[in-house]
């Protein structure tokens, strides 16, 4: 009877690992009277447990109860140690409780207990050097395992994978890896010890372990790979070790019990969607070594209240606080040259942003959809403010650009439905379609550029062109009057000189000149 559940599988995968397998070539019963199948390893001196039959699907169940493997074998009157555990030994076989494995294997083949449902016990002794990927996977009521320190190198991948009553696992001191998706599934996991041999953890190792409170990761770690702790929902608190370099993409993502993260200092990294949907988490204490910020990393994480970035801070991706609807302050210690796009775009509750002296480029919708923010100081480093960037700002009610800024991106402040009154600096030189869009409380427009930049109606709302009041610096009003755009507004032009208003705010020339600061106070006063 051939067994039946992922043989298919199992099969293009043995092919497209290079594993070869073979029919058994002895067969010999232990003290017990049970049956167990051998293949000759090491030119015809040792043997390695094997399945029964001309391949590993051959027949359904053939080791069944408790399994003693003995440490040799008597055959024709020879004695043969018995070394290792084959490939697909005991796969599929459910009815197989427990196995007792002496100390003379040094060796698990690959899926060597592949679905043993019924498997509730494994001691892996002292001995065993290697344990090869799969050999465990799906072994669904397997409780607890320890790897001992001889086992060199790696767990490999999927190793226990889908071990779904799997509540433990100690990791020996020499084991330098942990593949991808070695525990990927183990959804009763509640406690991992890593020992300090291990360098990395790789892509998906514990993905999905639901039932995982905490994790101290050792001091040796470098990095942690993609998605190596995703969806760990009950995960509570994790501990870094001093080596750790590199936080992978998807991380820790969906780690929505995850309260405070604090990034060690050689952490130089943290990929794109690293912390996303850590829906619990409320603090970040960065590093002092942090310089990237990966796409889309602390997404969604709506109990953060505030932040501060560090100083090395180079690259902060796009979206990277995204929707983090708790927010209410940001810190730049420094900032990255460029506000990417989308960055706080979202956090509805941010209202204050204290953005450094590096910054050139505030990206498309950076803090779009920041509806508590009320006000912000955009530094005299930037040169471009990009599309829709403040879109969305409804509690936004002035807006002075300084003279470092050339350039403004359509829809730029759209829907700042409370803006009052907007200073252009003397670099403007552009404009894009709608910047100003449904900002109909607009009422006071002040440019210190000596050429007029191009707007259009659709620049600004039809009703601020009809009641606003616009300033242009002396001796440029006649340009733009003549201006496309400027020669729309309704009201009279009134003029500064060097950044002094001349004559007040209701258009009486004798009175004397009034600092432009002062003047923006009155104009807000009204």
């Amino acid at each position: 009877m051939k067994k039946t559940l992922l043989s298919s599988l199992l099969t293009v995968l043995l092919g497209m690992m290079g594993v070869e397998t073979f029919a058994h070539d002895i067969e010999v019963a232990n003290s017990d009277g049970v049956t167990l199948y051998y293949v000759w390893t090491n030119d015809n001196t040792e043997l390695s447990v094997s399945y029964c039959g001309d391949d590993y699907d051959s027949y359904s169940d053939e080791y069944t109860g408790n399994v003693v493997i003995p440490e040799s074998v008597t055959y024709n009157g020879t004695n043969y140690p018995v070394t290792s555990i084959g490939e697909m030994a005991f796969c599929e076989c459910r009815n197989l409780t427990s196995v007792t494995i002496p100390n003379s294997v040094t060796s698990i083949g690959f899926g060597a207990f592949f679905a043993c449902s019924s498997l509730t016990d494994i001691t892996i002794p002292n001995s065993v050097e290697s344990i090869g990927s799969r050999a465990f996977q799906s072994c669904t009521s397997l409780t607890s395992v320890t790897i001992p320190n001889s086992v060199m190198s790696s767990i490999g991948s999927q190793t226990f994978a889908n071990c779904t009553g799997l509540k433990s696992v100690t990791i020996g001191n020499s084991v330098t890896s942990i593949e991808q998706d070695a525990f990927e599934g183990c959804s009763d996991l509640t406690s991992v010890t890593i020992g300090n041999s291990v360098t990395s953890i790789e892509p998906n190792a514990f993905k999905g372990c639901s039932d995982l409170t905490s994790v101290t990761i050792g001091n040796s770690v470098t990095s942690i790979g993609e998605a190596a702790f995703a969806h760990c929902t009950s995960l509570t608190s994790v501990t870094f070790g001093s080596s750790l370099t590199s936080i992978g993409n998807w991380a820790f993502s969906g780690c929505s019990s995850l309260v405070s993260i604090t990034i060690p200092n050689s952490v130089t990294s943290i990929g794109n969607y690293a912390f996303q949907n850590c829906t619990g988490l409320t603090n970040i204490t960065f590093g002092n070594s942090v310089e990237s910020i990966g796409g889309w990393a602390f997404d969604a994480c709506k109990g953060l209240t505030s932040i501060t970035i560090p100083h090395p801070v180079t690259s902060i991706a796009r979206y990277a606080f995204r929707d983090c609807t708790g927010l209410t302050s940001v810190t730049f210690d420094d900032s990255p040259t460029t506000m990417d796009e989308g960055l706080f775009s979202g956090c509805t509750n941010l209202k204050s942003v204290e953005l450094g002296n590096s910054v050139k480029n505030i990206g498309d919708a950076a803090f779009a959809k920041c509806s508590a923010l009320t006000s912000i100081i955009i530094p005299n480093s930037v040169e471009i403010i990009d599309n829709w960037a403040f879109s969305g700002c409804s509690g936004l009610t002035s807006v002075t650009i300084p003279n470092s800024v050339k350039n403004i991106g359509k829809n730029a402040f759209q829907d700042c439905t409370e803006l009052t009154s907007v200073t252009f600096g003397s670099s403007v030189e552009s404009i894009g379609e709608t910047a100003f869009i449904d900002c109909n409380k607009i009422r006071t427009i002040i440019t210190q550029a000596e050429n007029p930049f191009g707007i259009n109606n659709f620049t600004f709302p039809e009703v601020v062109f009809n009641e606003a009041v616009v300033y242009v610096p002396a001796g440029a009003a006649d340009k733009y009057s003549d201006a496309d755009g400027w020669k729309d507004f309704t009201k009279e032009l009134k003029t500064t000189t060097s950044g002094l208003i001349k004559g007040d705010v209701n258009g009486d020339n004798e009175v004397n000149a009034v600092d432009l600061t002062e003047l923006i106070e009155i104009l807000l006063d009204k």
